[in-house]
């Protein structure tokens, strides 16, 4: 136990959030994180390092018949351009909810939500859809390739939708294939690959319009740990090639672990 003594009580609680109380899994986390910081120390982030994206004072509730339910309690942060950030915490702490809300894909019940400076509140549904396609990428625990379509057509779709030359989206569809180990399978069906490799053709079709920032939401949650860490590994990797900002909504405590850092969420609250 004498690891525990190395870490505050506010980190404890966290790592015992993140893995659902089980002290045994957050103990080996503090100590594989505590191994890695004193070999790889990561770099503190520059303070003038430009934010691309700002939550404030953002609240969330759904209302299901007379029941009110609050998914986010006044959260406020800051995500900065090229960071990795995992947003852990138990089931119905929120995260997922925050996540929609970064990616526009929900609106907010009162406070703001900016990307690259743009306030989502002040666009229209047209503008905000425009907008997303062209800054923010997603990555599902659920794939949603379309099972009639090949692989390159697949990764090809939000290019389609951007209205962009074709010449260009077939170029960017085999840079990326290449990117992410799928080059040679582009002309298969989704049942004809493995669940590590639709995922990761998932990420090259998040990525086809280059945006700035790529948003995943339990990446890993369907794949087994070789293919999980295959996936954390081309994050990395996506982040170094493209200076992509990456968010992570996980479970996966080796994707948190190898995050820049963690933004811990409980009942709706930041701890």
């Amino acid at each position: 136990m004498a690891i525990l003594k190395q870490a505050d009580d506010i980190q404890i609680e966290a790592f015992l959030q993140l893995f659902g109380d089980d002290v045994s899994a957050a103990i080996q986390s503090i100590q594989s994180l505590a191994a890695k910081t004193h070999a790889h120390a990561k770099p503190v982030l520059p303070t003038n390092k430009k934010k691309i994206i700002s939550v404030r004072s953002l609240t969330k509730e759904y209302t299901t018949g007379r029941t009110k339910l609050q998914a986010l309690q006044d959260v406020s942060l800051d995500i900065y351009e090229g960071e990795f950030v995992a947003i852990t915490g138990s089931s119905g702490s929120g995260k997922s909810t925050l996540l929609q809300l970064m990616g526009g894909l929900e609106k907010p019940s009162s406070g703001t939500v900016t990307v690259d400076g743009v306030e989502f509140g002040s666009m229209s549904d047209r503008e905000l859809s425009r907008f997303r396609g062209q800054m923010i990428g997603f990555v599902f625990q659920f794939f949603y390739l379309q099972p009639f379509l090949s692989l390159n057509k697949n990764i090809e779709v939000p290019g389609m939708f951007a209205h962009s030359k074709r010449e260009a989206r077939m170029e960017r569809v085999k840079e990326l294939a290449e990117a992410v180990g799928l080059n040679e399978r582009l002309n298969h069906l989704p049942k004809e690959l493995s669940g590590g490799q639709i995922q990761r053709a998932a990420i090259a079709r998040a990525l086809l319009n280059n945006p700035r920032v790529l948003l995943a939401d339990e990446p890993t949650g369907n794949l087994d740990s070789t293919n999980g860490t295959t996936i954390i590994n081309l994050f990395e990797k996506i982040r170094q090639q493209y200076g992509t900002t990456i968010v992570v909504v996980t479970h996966d405590y080796k994707i948190a672990s190898r995050a820049d850092r963690q933004i811990n969420l409980r009942d709706g609250l930041i701890i």
